[in-house]
């Protein structure tokens, strides 16, 4: 598998806080990536420095070859770079469908209706988003990213406010994205990730502490240690 994403020697400090410390990190082309690590390990600004939500202290992103470390989010986006945010960011007062047509800047209801679908939401379509409940707005939120055929879809704590029945078909949802395109996950829920990632990266204080299979991160002694509470 070809390199689809490169981040090299890649920081954003904060003041004198360095949020994320000269990471570099490598995704290959439909691979699924999971991040981990504590509560502010950097993993969100990491993410959202390869968004362009975010502009680096230092380093390089580079994308399918390209060098995006200056494009504003929406030229990444136009390359294939799509994330959801940890904060739901539907427009409340339109609906569902209103809310894929808009991300995907076109009105054709037949195929927004598709994408809801796929994200279980197809009942819903005529729904104000407002009124949806907060798992199912993550998974418009979702749709919506995947109404932008991304080559590269990040996913920042999607499975937060989901029942474990939705849980279920995220994992399958997940599974039949990456048929298409590449998945970055940021997730706490530790079953989903071993269940979904070929690969695993911890960040711990900004920094790469581990990367490594589902196998290889669950028997790491530094990650067990940093993040999973049994060293």
């Amino acid at each position: 598998m070809s390199a689809l994403l490169e981040t090299r020697h890649l920081s954003r400090s904060f003041g004198g806080l360095k949020a994320v410390e000269d990471v570099d990190f490598g995704l290959a082309a439909g691979e699924v990536r999971a991040v981990i690590g504590p509560n502010g390990a950097g993993k969100t600004t990491f993410v959202s420095l390869i968004s362009g939500r975010l502009a680096p202290s230092s380093g390089t992103v580079v994308f399918a070859g390209e060098d995006v470390t200056a494009l504003p989010a929406f030229r990444r986006v136009q390359r294939g770079i799509a994330y959801t945010f940890q904060i739901t960011s539907i427009y409340g007062n339109l609906t569902a469908e209103e809310n894929v047509a808009l991300a995907a800047h076109q009105p054709g209801a037949r195929a927004n209706h598709a994408i809801l679908d796929r994200v279980g939401l197809g009942a819903r379509a005529g729904q104000r988003a407002g009124t949806l409940s907060y798992g199912h707005q993550r998974l418009l939120e979702v749709a919506m990213g995947l109404a932008l055929r991304p080559k590269l879809l990040i996913l920042d704590e999607p499975t937060q406010g989901l029942s474990d029945a939705e849980i279920e078909g995220f994992i399958g949802l997940v599974r039949e994205v990456a048929r298409d395109a590449t998945v970055l996950l940021i997730e706490h829920n530790m079953p989903v990730v071993m269940e979904l990632a070929h690969r695993i990266t911890v960040l711990d204080r900004g920094r790469i502490l581990a990367e490594g299979s589902p196998a290889e991160i669950r028997a790491n002694a530094a990650v067990q240690s940093a993040y999973l509470g049994t060293g």
